[in-house]
């Protein structure tokens, strides 16, 4: 009995001895505390709803950062997020022929593409962006020690998935938020609006320039998908929402995009069919193509064939939509590359 009892105190000895020195992740990585931030937005914005699964770190925020920027993030370490959403163009890119959706004010999307294929949270947006459209290659985080730290430090892991991988960069682009252009210092009681930009204001927010409908204030987006007249017949390659739906309503309808930064942001429309906020605003003057799923706002008494604006009118809308500019925004070195 001794000999048995003897044998079973060196066996919990041997035990506790190597528990004791098993390495952890907080001995290589350190603590996993990830330190809570406060989403701070205008008071005239909605109220934002962040998801409990994933709320704002410090950690969180620079780990999505530092991955937006990181060509490691595509399968063939070609591209980032940031090759197609440039801050200089308020994260939308330049390219003719191609509009992608800016990255901006997203904590209040829901709907994401621009025929609202990803009905879905920015959680899910961003898996689908980085399991399904960059691929990314697991293996790559997993075997980058510096990597593994952040997630550690910002999700308590040692084993990285494509889940924290989005919520990162989720984290990130809620705090791409833009408020402060001409527009909202006026709000503010900052400044005054020129003569010019105050009677493109008239304009966009009456009957007259009939802007504010699909493009509310302040976010300036309603969010909703719409058939604004850019053609009158339809194919595969400009169904729109139809081709999510399968409605026949939903025929060439598209996300209504943030005029936000929108001086910014050209090529416009969905094709990126028009260079200038020049030609944007003649084709609602005087452009419009009438289907059978044409917006209704498009074709309101007095306004089938256009806004009908003259050249002083037009000129004060651009500026208008020019007052919409967040120059603080694209200069913002929190949402710049850390590399």
């Amino acid at each position: 009995m001794k000999r048995n009892a003897f044998i079973v105190f060196l066996s919990l000895l041997f035990a506790i001895s190597c528990s004791k020195n098993e390495i952890t992740p907080e001995d290589n990585y350190g603590p996993y505390n990830p330190t809570p931030v406060e989403m701070k937005v205008p008071a005239y914005f909605p109220i934002v709803t962040l998801p409990d699964d994933n709320p704002l770190t410090t950690e969180g925020i620079a780990l999505g950062r530092k991955l937006y920027y990181d060509k490691i993030v595509d399968a063939t370490h070609t591209n980032s997020c940031s090759s197609c959403h440039q801050q200089a163009n308020a994260f939308s890119s330049p390219q003719p022929g191609l509009n992608v959706i800016q990255h901006q004010n997203l904590a209040w999307s829901r709907y994401f593409l621009w025929n609202g294929m990803l009905d879905s949270t920015l959680e899910d947006a961003m898996l689908f962006e980085v399991k399904d459209f960059l691929k990314t290659n697991l293996d790559d985080l997993n075997a980058n020690e510096e990597y593994k730290k952040l997630f550690w430090q910002a999700f308590g892991v040692t084993t990285i998935t494509y889940k924290e991988e989005a919520y990162a960069i989720a984290q990130f682009l809620r705090t791409a938020e833009t408020s402060d252009s001409r527009y909202d210092r006026s709000l503010r009681h900052e400044i005054f609006l020129t003569d010019e930009e105050l009677e493109g204001y008239t304009l966009f927010f009456t009957e007259k320039g009939d802007c504010f409908h699909c493009h509310p204030s302040p976010l300036f987006t309603d969010q909703q998908f719409r058939n604004n007249g850019l053609d009158a017949t339809y194919t595969a390659d400009n169904w729109g929402r139809y081709e999510v739906t399968g409605d026949p309503a939903d025929m060439g309808k598209y996300k209504s995009p943030s005029l936000r930064n929108c001086e910014l942001t050209a090529p416009y429309m969905h094709d990126g069919r028009y260079q200038t906020l020049e030609e944007v605003v003649e084709f609602y003057n005087s452009g419009v193509h009438l289907s059978p799923t044409v917006d209704p706002i498009m074709t309101k008494p007095g306004k089938e064939n256009g806004l009908q604006l003259n050249e002083e009118q037009k000129h004060a809308l651009v500026a208008f939509l020019k007052a919409l500019t967040d120059s603080s925004f694209i200069n913002n070195t929190d949402l710049s590359s850390p590399f």
